[in-house]
């Protein structure tokens, strides 16, 4: 009897061990527990023999070492199995890093190529391993719980486009909301050009055909409609750099003599007219000089001398096509933004160098105390201040100017005012009003302060000068 007891205890120890270690396969334990009820209604029953009972034992004992072989070669396929799944979730996210690594590479320097290359593989290996999820739910859900884990992926794949879409639709809005201001400030131009006296007629057409409507074929008028906002440029550039100069109580009149003494020893002039500037008060007129004779230097080359390139002389049609396709994506670019994406780009290396010949080192270190800006600039970047964010305003009006005179057939041809010459009225106007309107006799060029350009179809875009009694 005290065996008996003894290979029961044996069997309740075993199935206990083979529900703990296997608990995946604990649904087939059932068929395990039979033979343990039999053998207690065996162990009650007293009428059987001793032999009769070791028998059934033996033949239990049996039946439960086959049963517990049969659970645990199940467990262990499902063990395999799940290694499996873990080892290909493994290999898709070690794969999504590596592609995500190639994602961000792309971005500096900026490939468009390898981005959208490295992009595909990101979304490849975010599917596959979307794939494994999905397998693995399928495996382990089964009746209603797999109809609710289906909807639930459904629902998980969906949002991230949802959201896509959502974001596309805010900066939808925000662009719509951008193209509105542009139109009421170009109609706001347009409206001042029309109400300024002395304007020619051609100027009055450029009010209402090359501000309001975009462009399909570079013009004339175009062209003579985008000088006008060079000149704007320079002048808000220009009192911002007075005002800031006042801010650090510079000498203005010395300011000048030193810039204009510096030009004269390059042009081989002298600074008389530029002392008289300002001494009148006219110091603005003196610095838009400096400023238009650094910015026009280059003009006549297709990249302002920056490289050695000839294609407007190897294939010059195919070159003015590609510089009004470029004027056209240009104008409705934020220099600020296109930078920041692209600073090494041609218009970034055109910032660059006549940011550098404009602001001198000292001059930038006596306005802001320091040579941050410059170290960013010549560093090829391009700095988010106040001041350079307008320098790029008339950088860019420039480069648009530069891109219109290549797309012209034939170029408009570039002059401008010698120091002591004639005022000439047809080629060019006074900054400086007279009383009357007209310039009176005796009048010479004192100092150019913007250039001037004959067009193709004959008018001319007046050479702006300062203009002092010749004794």
């Amino acid at each position: 009897m005290a065996g008996k007891v003894s290979n029961f205890s044996d069997l309740i120890q075993r199935v206990a061990a083979s529900c703990l270690l296997h608990p995946l396969a604990a649904g087939r334990h059932d068929s395990c527990d039979s033979p343990v009820h039999r053998r207690t209604g065996d162990e009650h029953d007293e009428d059987d023999g001793d032999e009769q009972d070791e028998d059934d034992e033996v033949i239990d004992g049996g039946g439960l070492g086959f049963k517990a072989g049969e659970d645990r070669g199940s467990t262990n396929k499902e063990v395999v199995e799940m290694e499996m799944s873990m080892r290909e979730v493994f290999d898709a996210v070690a794969a999504m890093k590596k592609a995500y690594v190639s994602l961000q590479e792309a971005h500096n320097p900026w490939d468009p190529a390898k981005l959208r290359a490295a992009d595909a593989a990101v979304v490849g290996e975010l599917r596959k391993i979307g794939v494994l999820r999905e397998r693995f739910r399928r495996r382990h859900f089964t009746g209603g719980g797999e109809r609710v884990m289906a909807g639930s992926t459904l629902r998980e794949v969906v949002a991230p486009y949802e959201a896509a879409v959502d974001e596309l639709k805010r900066e939808v809005k925000c662009r719509e909301v951008e193209i509105q201001n542009l139109k009421e400030k170009l109609n706001g131009v347009a409206n001042g050009s029309h109400s300024k006296k002395g304007r020619s007629v051609s100027r009055r057409k450029v009010g209402s055909i090359g501000l309001t409507e975009v462009a399909a074929a570079p013009a004339p008028e175009l062209f003579e409609a985008t000088m006008s906002q060079v000149r704007e440029a320079s002048k808000s550039f220009t009192s911002l750099l007075l005002t800031l100069m006042r801010a650090a109580h510079w000498d203005i009149a010395a300011a000048v003599r030193s810039i204009e003494a510096a030009t004269a020893t390059t042009v081989g002039t002298n600074t008389t007219s530029s002392t008289i500037a300002t001494q009148n008060g006219d110091a603005k007129y003196a610095l838009q000089s400096y400023i238009s004779r650094k910015l026009f230097q280059g003009f006549d080359h297709e990249t302002f001398y920056m490289d050695g390139s000839l294609s407007s002389l190897l294939n010059p049609d195919q070159h003015r096509r590609d510089c009004f396709a470029r004027y056209r994506d240009f104008k409705a670019m934020d220099p600020t933004e296109l930078l920041g994406i692209l600073p090494t780009c041609q218009f970034g290396k055109f910032c660059s160098a006549k940011y550098l010949a404009v602001v001198h080192p000292k001059m930038e270190e006596s306005l802001f105390g320091h040579l941050e800006q410059r170290r960013h600039v010549v560093e090829g970047g391009h700095p988010r201040s106040e001041f350079y964010r307008e320098f790029l305003g008339l950088a860019k009006a420039v480069w648009l100017l530069h891109l219109l005179a290549f797309s012209l057939d034939p170029p408009p041809s570039q002059f401008e005012a010698s120091r002591g010459a004639e005022f000439h009225r047809g080629y060019m106007e006074s900054v400086v009003r007279f009383a009357g309107g007209r310039v009176p006799l005796g009048q010479v060029v004192g100092f150019p302060v913007c250039p001037g350009f004959k067009l193709g179809n004959g008018s001319v875009i007046k050479a702006r000068v300062y203009l002092v009694n010749r004794n």
